[in-house]
């Protein structure tokens, strides 16, 4: 089997889980001290994508950490299969939760005037937030492709 970077059991595919769920956990925390997240439905979504990543990415850098310490290959076919599933499902979900807080973000902002009026809404930390999702959800892309590829040459 090919050894790529970010392969499961590597050194490179532990830096990968542990960059993603890093920066989903400072997405997390970063819309949660914005006062008012709650108020958009985007948000709440980005929280709740961002959980299940953090969950993921933390599992799969214990099962990394695992095999690292213990030298054994994660290169069997049917765990492959279940890191491409499971790394597609939260990509997917994670784009789609970042894309759509990014326009309520953009909305809210540029659109409304949201924060330039009274009450101010905390713009500028729903866009770092956001941003935070994005460098997740990149991270998470390259860890699919990557197990993609894998899988193919299993």
């Amino acid at each position: 089997m090919k050894e790529m970077f970010g392969s499961p059991g590597k050194v490179s595919g532990l830096a990968l889980r542990i960059g993603q769920c890093s920066f989903a956990a400072a997405s997390i925390g970063t819309m949660i001290s914005a006062p008012g997240f709650f108020n958009s439905t985007a948000f709440c979504y980005l929280i709740a994508s961002m959980g299940l990543q953090v969950l993921w990415s933390f599992g799969l850098a214990c099962l990394d950490l695992h095999a690292l310490r213990s030298k054994r290959s994660l290169h069997n076919p049917v765990l492959v299969s279940l890191f491409v599933v499971g790394d597609w499902v939260t990509a997917i979900l994670s784009l789609g939760a970042a894309c759509s807080s990014a326009g309520v973000t953009v909305l809210y902002s540029k659109d409304l005037g949201y924060c330039n009026s009274p009450p101010h809404l905390p713009c500028s930390t729903f866009q770092i937030s956001v941003a935070l999702a994005f460098i997740s959800w990149f991270l998470l892309a390259v860890s699919s492709l990557v197990m993609f590829w894998l899988l193919g040459a299993v």
